[in-house]
């Protein structure tokens, strides 16, 4: 039966805004993490470099060092082996790089190949979905590395240099946890207890999905995480009282707990101090279980992931295929104006790309303002730097530690502190006149974003609406289990909780789905009156499964 009466008209082009992109928001809970840690990674290569007189290397060992700002949120162990992956992801595309400018001198060809890696970068970075900071550090490396003269004997020595990088980024990225076990799981639960409080606080659709967001976020880490250690039971049970509390902003229960209550666990929970361990709500059955099984399944799971990225019918290759037309468009047309460093041309495009054309418009405002800034800062700085190396490398090191530091207040105000980094990352192979590096990132930025965003509008993404539709489809079928548990006369107590469970994350990904089709351009009419009720029925529905799993506890505790 068709349901084209239900879906809701919209236009196919929208407005596109100015203001709202350059809003800054609250810094991230977590930004001196991957700041300290770049800065570490980065610091210990240059220095030896420094020490031998060889820092026209920096370029290669950086490629590696750059990998400490992936996996932060992470727990250490799926950390670990993340960061792995990364290194080795960043050494195969260096390899590629650098054969390729060892084998040929051609711009036109160089170019091509950087748009394939670049388009190759985003598509398994979004299938694996490993950001941030995503494909954007690989195509800044791998690009420049295209335009970094090379000869073949040379390309195992630079490839070990990077390798060298990434190992000392993998120990950086995998140390803490020596220090501090359970500090992603802290992280994590404290984020579900504020985003609890905040929609108990303020009960509406937006903080219901925030809080929605950050407990289904909170169990993922928790129950992919080892052996369950006193620490993580506390948090489990701490994560328990924030799903509570999502619930009773939906549809009251008894004695919810009170936003100041939540909020206070969540400091606690922060601190360095011991998990603070509230009473009720008890959950104990099932939780280690579906840890085992978590635990088993991860590597199936991500594999399947991947492929469903791959597959012909995926919704990413549409946004790979705009890298790939927008990253060549973007070099081809800085080498037809006489630029020598098309690289940073492919790097601002391929910068541009997310997931629909109104976050990607967002980033292009948003990337053209912060380099336009940071070549400004670049120039005011640049004496400072050539005084001596210990100084450009004191720069460097300052500027990734700033960029990080201020990114997640908003992208353009990051790009400020990247611009002048990448720009005198260049002075470590020797000095360049002023005027043609700034001229040069002035002319790619325009160049950049101007054909990022022709790419993005020419290649339409339809399967947009069709990740949309199975994403209902997917939430139907999550509700219908829950329905079914909460039916059952005898329900065992672990079938409520993967009930509850897999409809949470059913609504997250029905919530990022729509949201992603509602910003793309040339689609049909969508269904956003089925996903307004689907919210409604599966918010209420995990009200529901609250309610019956805290009347089992009590019954059990009462049996006791």
């Amino acid at each position: 039966m068709s349901d084209t009466t239900t879906r809701s008209r919209q236009p196919s082009v929208r407005r596109l805004p100015l203001v709202a992109p350059l809003r800054l928001a609250r810094p991230s809970d977590m930004w001196f993490k991957p700041a300290l840690s770049v800065v570490v990674a980065t610091a210990v290569p240059d220095l030896l470099l420094y020490a031998v007189d060889r820092l026209d290397l920096v370029m290669y060992t950086m490629a590696g060092s750059l990998c400490a700002l992936y996996g932060h949120s992470l727990p250490y162990a799926r950390r670990a082996r993340a960061v792995a992956g990364v290194v080795l992801g960043m050494v195969l595309g260096m390899a590629v790089a650098l054969v390729a400018a060892s084998l040929t001198g051609s711009a036109t060809v160089l170019i091509a190949v950087g748009a394939l890696l670049a388009a190759a970068q985003k598509t398994l970075c979004d299938a694996t979905r490993i950001g941030p900071p995503g494909p954007v550090i690989f195509t800044f490396v791998t690009s420049a590395a295209l335009f970094a003269p090379q000869h073949l004997g040379q390309v195992p020595g630079h490839l070990a240099l990077t390798l060298a990088g990434g190992a000392i980024a993998w120990l950086v990225t995998a140390g803490p946890a020596l220090l501090r076990r359970e500090g992603p799981e802290r992280r994590a639960t404290a984020r579900a207890l504020d985003a609890a409080a905040a929609h108990l606080a303020h009960p509406g659709p937006r903080t219901r999905h925030a809080a929605a967001a950050a407990v289904h976020a909170a169990w993922q880490t928790l129950l992919d995480t080892g052996r369950a250690t006193p620490a993580r039971r506390a948090l489990e049970r701490l994560v328990l009282h924030a799903e509570a509390a999502l619930a009773a902003g939906t549809a009251p229960t008894a004695d919810p707990d009170t936003p100041e209550q939540l909020r206070a666990w969540a400091r606690e929970t922060r601190a360095r101090g011991p998990v603070p361990v509230p009473g009720t709500p008890e959950e104990r059955s099932g939780i280690d279980a579906e840890r085992a099984a978590r635990r088993a399944a991860g590597r199936r799971e991500a594999r399947r992931a991947l492929l469903r990225g791959l597959a012909p019918g995926s919704p990413l290759l549409p946004v790979a295929a705009r890298a790939l037309l927008g990253c060549a468009l973007a070099g081809y047309a800085s080498q037809a104006v006489g630029v020598g460093r098309p690289y940073w041309a492919i790097v601002t495009a391929a910068s541009l790309f997310q997931a629909n054309v109104t976050l990607s418009w967002n980033r292009a405002v948003q990337r053209t303002l912060g380099n336009l800034l940071g070549v400004l800062v670049f120039a005011a700085v640049l004496p400072l730097s050539r005084l001596t190396p210990l100084a450009l490398i004191g720069l460097c090191l300052f500027f990734g530690f700033m960029a990080e530091a201020l990114i997640t207040r908003n992208y353009w105000l990051g790009s400020i502190a990247v611009t002048p980094m990448a720009l005198l990352v260049l002075e470590f192979a020797g000095t360049h006149p002023a005027g043609e590096l700034i001229g040069d990132r002035v002319l790619d930025t325009v160049i950049g974003a101007a054909a990022g965003l022709l790419a993005t509008m020419l290649v339409t993404n339809r399967r947009a609406a069709g990740r949309l539709e199975r994403a209902l489809e997917a939430t139907a079928r999550a509700r219908a289990q829950a329905v079914h548990a909460l039916a059952a006369p005898q329900t065992r107590p672990e079938a409520l909780d993967a009930a509850r469970r897999g409809l949470t994350g059913s609504l997250v990904e029905l919530r990022e789905a729509d949201d992603t089709a509602a910003g793309e351009w040339w689609q049909r009419p969508l269904p956003q009156e089925q996903v307004r009720a689907a919210e409604q029925a599966g918010h209420r529905t995990l009200a529901a499964t609250a309610t019956r799993r805290a009347s089992i506890a009590r019954a059990e505790n009462g049996a006791v």
